[in-house]
């Protein structure tokens, strides 16, 4: 009951600074009213982390995704993919038509979200053994649910797969004239391109012009992806790294052209890479979002659990920072740069801020709480050169 009662403490605590940083960033904006919440949708804060910036000697900033009205960067793809379709005209609004997705992340609570709101339903397909703060999010914004076993992608009932399935059979019911449409987030062409005209964009500018160095991970790719071709079109000396957790193949596929190691076969692995707690992040196949932006990553850096719940702990306590899982991942992954001296001094560092703490009460933070008062050199457990 303990542990209850704090989680639910922090809930409320990570809540109230996200409502904030939001609300802030919409009263600078005098005189604009959105019609409509997915108006709300974009040009998030960047913020300046002090405590890891006074360290480092760096300009080390976070661009705050989690500020999203729906909680991370998936707001930006989801949207993309519902407009499109409607530009299409394959969907059209309070006709019961459904978007499909297999998600285990924030990309089926940013559905839930939009779906309603604009006339459509959510039907989101996700592991069994997905975090209970999740869940109950997709129930609050009436999504449909259907737990799936954890699976290899080359099972025919994991959960993008039965999510494909799932728009299929709605579509080809004779009786009905609802259409199911399969978002694919993982393969779909609108993901990467919002990034490419948002995201960077939007760093770009907040920035102006000044970066030198971006990290982040990579699940879909599509945010490595858009990014990295955005900045690499506007100053090719911008170096972007790929922040990657344990067990994940990305990180191979980028360091040494080859994707997995003995243990890393598709079709043989767990849901999760190895026992990692990390969730959003990490795959063991090169999808058509991260293909489309390979060219443009520089290096990769590898991370591990431990790491990441230090940084989550330090970051709290230092910056206000409530970070999920994925975004702790990215700032441990510049923190390992700077110390391995692949970054210099002076250097200005972006990372993605993907989602807030309060998705991973039960899982990630549940551990990570217990890393008290961090020390900053305590963090790194493992040398980029040795992973």
């Amino acid at each position: 009951m303990p542990r209850l009662d704090h989680s639910l403490t922090i809930a409320v605590l990570a809540a109230s600074v996200c409502l904030a940083a939001f609300g802030l960033r919409r009263r600078k904006v005098s005189g604009v009213v959105a019609d409509g919440i997915d108006q709300c949708i974009g040009n998030t804060p960047l913020v300046k982390v002090h405590s890891l910036s006074r360290a480092t000697g760096c300009e080390i900033y976070a661009k705050l995704e989690l500020a999203n009205p729906g909680g991370s960067a998936k707001d930006r793809v989801a949207l993309a993919i519902i407009r499109k379709n409607e530009k299409n005209g394959v969907i059209k609004p309070g006709r019961g038509d459904t978007i499909f997705e297999g998600t285990s992340g924030s990309t089926g609570i940013s559905f839930a979200m939009l779906c309603d709101s604009l006339g459509y339903k959510a039907h989101i397909c996700l592991p069994s053994d997905t975090s209970e703060e999740k869940l109950q999010l997709l129930e609050s914004f009436g999504a449909i649910i259907e737990k799936v076993k954890p699976a290899s992608i080359v099972d025919p009932n994991q959960y993008v797969n039965a999510a494909r399935r799932g728009a299929e059979v709605m579509s080809q019911d004779p009786s009905s004239t609802s259409v199911g449409v399969f978002a694919d987030q993982f393969e779909n062409d609108s993901n990467w391109r919002i990034h490419y005209t948002t995201t960077g964009p939007e760093i770009w500018n907040q920035l102006q012009g000044k970066l030198d160095y971006f990290v982040t991970g990579s699940g879909t790719g599509g945010t490595i992806a858009g990014c990295a071709r955005f900045f690499k079109e506007q100053k090719r000396k911008v170096q972007v790294f790929l922040a990657d957790p344990q067990g994940s193949g990305l990180y191979n596929r980028i360091k040494h052209g080859v994707m997995f190691d003995t243990v890393e076969k598709e079709g043989t692995r767990r849901r999760h890479q190895v026992d990692t707690v990390i969730e959003g992040i990490g795959l063991n196949r090169v999808t058509h979002n991260f293909h489309m932006g390979e060219s443009f990553i520089d290096d990769s850096v590898r991370v591990l659990d431990e790491e990441a719940m230090k940084m989550a702990s330090y970051l709290c306590r230092n910056d206000g920072l409530f970070l999920g899982s994925s975004s702790c991942i990215n700032a441990v992954g510049v923190l390992k740069l700077i110390k391995e001296g692949v970054i210099p001094e002076s250097s200005t560092v972006c990372f993605i801020a993907c989602d807030s703490g309060n998705r991973h009460l039960s899982k990630f933070w549940l551990e990570a709480r217990l890393y008290k008062d961090i020390e900053l050199d305590d963090i790194i457990t493992s040398a980029v050169h040795k992973l």
